[in-house]
């Protein structure tokens, strides 16, 4: 695989850090600036904003530039926003900081996905996506515990200092490894991409990734009272096994990237089908110690199969707009993140107990299931041109001067 694959994944590894650490920085957050932990909470929600809003539009004023130097702009946005956040005298600018922050994520992912899929033949676009997104997966085994062991020893400030330094390097790597001449965009104009954003196959992928990794977050925001409450772990414990997460959401990624470049369509169903299964079990799993660290473990692995081809498969169905389809199901991974959490609170609002999320995730990983088969059908009704594998036909081939796998 090419060494530009790395720079992507330090720059994956920078954004996981900063966009999941704030929620272990929360009490430390709150004490320093004189806030309710409640009111804190908003600047977890003030990023995923950011990410909602930044990935279509920078996607869309950056089609046209080189690749790389969009890649650049955007880790050198991601720098800014978090060297402001550090530097943040309240809690008004914090907010607004963590917003910026948010700006770039998604635009990154998205057009580092094409980038990384265009270094390599089209018997390993999936595999080049996943390790892109291996930055991302082990943000949560090593980034996140040491940012948040750094927050509680230094201050929470330093974190996000630490954080504008890693972009720094990803930058650096940036700059060096991937290919200067990669990515010009051969376009249609924003009208165009918008157009080829707005076809039917291109929603029901969109669609899949809402549903998907909605019922991971349905199960996933309250995994703490669940290992708790249920499994009997102290509060000291959960730290440990939120890495165990990233464990298994590193595997998970790793092997949907590869079983993908074989079978896209039937990992997609095979990884929902595991997630179904794994939060159906939930609630047996939950009832000691042991089967709760296999539980969460095998919660990241199910659900981050499907990761490589939920984005390969939007970029396949706006293969004329890669890069603007790329980052949009970047913003429905974070709609689910946000529509996973009401549902899963939905449920414990109503007294089902303390694991009825991960019960109501299931559900909404049924949905997606039936989401991909309706997109399934679709491709099968519109012939064999709508279900191949558009990328390899559309997204530029490895340059000359590119390092090649």
């Amino acid at each position: 695989m090419p060494l530009a694959l790395l720079a992507l994944a330090v720059g994956a590894f920078g954004i996981g850090t900063t966009e999941f650490v704030m929620m272990g920085l929360l009490p430390n957050v709150a004490d320093d600036l004189h806030i309710s932990i409640p009111t804190a909470g908003h600047l977890v929600s003030a990023y995923a904003l950011g990410v909602v809003i930044g990935a279509p539009l920078l996607a869309a004023v950056t089609a046209k530039l080189p690749r790389r130097r969009v890649l650049i702009g955007l880790m050198a946005l991601f720098v800014v926003g978090n060297a402001v956040s550090a530097a943040a005298p309240d809690y008004h600018w914090l907010m607004a900081a963590r917003f910026l922050s948010g700006l770039p994520h998604g635009a990154f992912f998205g057009v580092g996905a094409v980038v990384a899929t265009g270094l390599v033949g089209p018997e390993r676009k999936a595999r080049s996506v996943s390790l892109m997104f291996l930055g991302l997966t082990v943000a949560n085994v090593v980034g996140v515990p040491v940012a948040t062991l750094m927050g509680q020893q230094l201050g929470w400030r330093a974190t996000f200092l630490a954080v504008s330094a890693i972009g720094l390097a990803a930058i650096a790597a940036l700059a060096m490894l991937v290919p200067a001449d990669h990515g010009h965009g051969e376009n249609a104009g924003l009208r165009g991409e918008l157009r080829a954003l707005g076809s039917l196959p291109v929603w029901l992928a969109l669609g899949t990734t809402v549903a998907g990794f909605g019922a991971l977050f349905a199960a996933y925001s309250y995994v703490t009272p669940m290992l708790t409450d249920s499994a009997g772990f102290a509060e000291a414990s959960v730290t440990l096994l939120l890495a165990l997460f990233g464990v298994g959401a590193t595997a998970g990624n790793l092997l949907g990237g590869r079983l993908a470049d074989h079978s896209l369509r039937g990992t997609l169903f095979g990884g929902l089908g595991a997630l179904v299964l794994v939060l159906l079990l939930f609630p047996v799993l939950m009832r000691a110690e042991w089967s709760a660290a296999v539980g969460v473990a095998l919660l990241g692995m199910a659900a981050f199969t499907t990761g490589s081809p939920l984005q390969l498969m939007v970029m396949e169905k706006a293969a004329a707009a890669p890069s603007l389809a790329s980052s949009a199901n970047q913003a429905a991974f974070n709609l689910a993140n946000a529509g996973g959490a009401w549902i899963g609170g939905l449920a414990l609002a109503a007294g089902f107990g303390v694991t009825s999320p991960a019960v109501a995730g299931a559900g909404l990983a049924v949905f997606g299931i039936g989401v991909a088969a309706v997109a399934y059908a679709v491709d099968r009704v519109a012939g064999p041109e709508a279900s191949g594998r558009l990328v390899a036909e559309h997204v530029p081939s490895t340059p000359a001067n590119a390092p090649h796998p």
